[in-house]
């Protein structure tokens, strides 16, 4: 998709694409032989993954973040996304308020939307130190004005790059346990920290956390594996957990695919030194884009530049948020200057929000030289319009 459907999608042919959240590098060697494996097997029917499968998953996730959970907890569905619509099918009614923080993935409004609930925002905000921060004050606000039943927490957050604290995460729970709203958090782009960042998984902070939250996992960001349609979904609370297996047969999803049961487990058993050398390679990337568009923490303030392009520091995930502002030109001017001169292909930041006004993503998950190449174009192009 990211590199075959520009027509489809409505731009011109031939752009450097760096949109959609997926990587331009193969999946770990372990994952590709489990697949072999599997297709040498030769029968593809009903599966239900297996004691090694959930063996796998705990050992991922307790090994790296000290997330222990039995694997009773774990619900597999066929991706993120479908298990965020679940959710707020199985924990809201229409009407019902579900809180956001944009900008923010845009499937979060998608999936409320499509559901006749109603988004509430509290939106992020963009402090002097060039990061994004929660508005504690317009959080509280809003669980005490709306009454949300549900908020969809983004962590770490796509598109800003934020890791969040534990501080920052513990408030936000507080918060909405005290004013009776359950969490659910996306926490895909777990694997992709960068500097002293570390991703702390929301249910851990306390135990009543884990009463009150379903944590939505997956294999797909971090070894390239989202055509598999694999994720696992962390619901420890009994009664929640049954409330939203409900929700998912009515849905008519029942078995997983044989090839994503076969892909996630090899990935997590031995995918680890890939990881390893993938989130060094993407540093560079980061480090490269610092060069091209400095931050303000990188350099102080280093100022904007002929280009009048700056980026937002990249805590986590490996989607770049970039500020389009300093240019002089409007968002829409933007966007068809990185389409129609520059020749590059980048997410819109309107895709996340009004919030995203004057924004990029970038998915610096590519070959350094594409990387490279497309900043040479963004760079030269808005340097000539100032």
């Amino acid at each position: 998709m990211k590199h075959d459907c520009a027509e489809l999608r409505g731009v011109p042919e031939g752009l450097l694409p760096l949109w959609v959240a997926d990587m331009d590098f193969r999946t770990a060697d372990p994952v590709i032989a489990a697949l072999k494996k599997t297709a040498e097997h030769g029968i593809f029917g009903y599966t239900v993954p297996g004691a090694a499968y959930y063996g796998a998953v705990r050992s991922w996730w307790g090994g790296r973040f000290g997330y222990d959970f039995d694997a009773r907890s774990v619900v597999v569905t066929p991706g993120v996304v479908f298990s965020l619509a679940q959710a707020v099918r199985a924990f809201t009614e229409p009407g019902d308020a579900v809180l956001i923080q944009r900008p923010v993935y845009y499937p979060f409004t998608e999936v409320i939307e499509c559901n006749r609930r109603r988004v509430v925002n509290s939106p992020l905000v963009l402090g002097d130190d060039g990061r994004y921060h929660v508005d504690f004050a317009d959080f509280e606000k809003q669980l005490a004005q709306e009454r949300p039943k549900l908020f969809i927490l983004c962590s770490p957050h796509n598109p800003v790059g934020r890791v969040w604290s534990r501080v920052e995460l513990e408030r936000m729970g507080d918060l909405c346990l005290a004013h009776g709203c359950m969490v659910v958090s996306d926490e895909i782009h777990a694997d992709f920290t960068y500097g002293g960042n570390r991703h702390t998984v929301f249910s851990t902070i306390k135990g009543e956390f884990r009463d009150n939250s379903v944590v939505c996992t997956a294999p797909s960001k971090t070894f390239n594996l989202a055509g598999l349609q694999v994720s696992n979904i962390v619901v420890e609370n009994s009664a929640l957990r049954r409330r939203y297996r409900k929700e998912i047969e009515v849905s008519g999803y029942s078995q997983p695919n044989v090839m994503g049961v076969a892909a996630c487990q090899a990935a997590y058993e031995d995918g680890g030194p890939w990881l390893e050398e993938l989130t060094e390679y993407i540093q560079g990337n980061i480090r490269l884009t610092e060069k091209y568009f400095p931050s303000v923490t990188a350099q102080g303030d280093p100022g904007r530049g002929a280009h009048g392009v700056r980026s937002i520091p990249l805590e986590g995930t490996y989607l770049q948020w970039l500020d389009f502002r300093g240019t002089g030109l409007s968002h829409s001017d933007a966007d068809s200057l990185l389409i129609n001169r520059a020749g590059v292909w980048l997410d819109s930041g309107t895709m996340f929000g009004a919030e995203g006004e004057g924004f990029q993503r970038v998915n610096i998950a590519s070959p350094r030289r594409l990387l490279r190449e497309a900043y040479e174009k963004i760079a030269s192009e808005t340097e000539f319009s100032n």
